[in-house]
């Protein structure tokens, strides 16, 4: 049961996207940087979690998650170290994704021909 509520969930984030472009007639940065910041604001007020854990991957794999991912870090690292932990928990949740998305590019751009 738990992947078909992650189909539901990840493609009712995905819909909702889709809607951003067509619909509104936004670009794909403007796409992006709100369903970032909805994710922020979800994870903000406690209810991104209980999402993940109905979810699974519906809640984790979509951009909303980088939001949940940033805001989650800066709430756990205030906690635990104050306000300046609001920056590092930031860097700390987050680095390995980066990290990785960088890698993998760079690897990409020497297997494949970039096209210019």
């Amino acid at each position: 049961m738990i992947y078909l509520w992650a189909f539901i969930i990840g493609g009712a984030i995905c819909v909702i996207g889709q809607l951003m472009f067509d619909v509104a007639k936004l670009t794909p940065a403007h796409t992006m940087a709100t369903l970032v910041v909805v994710g922020a604001v979800v994870d903000g007020l406690g209810w991104y979690e209980p999402l993940i854990d109905f979810a699974g991957a519906g809640a984790t794999v979509p951009i909303t998650s980088f939001g949940n991912a940033l805001v989650h870090g800066a709430i756990t690292e205030l906690h635990r170290d104050g306000w300046i932990g609001v920056i590092t928990g930031i860097f700390d949740v987050t680095s390995a994704g980066i990290s990785a998305a960088i890698i993998f590019s760079f690897l990409a751009a020497l297997v494949a021909k970039p096209k210019g």
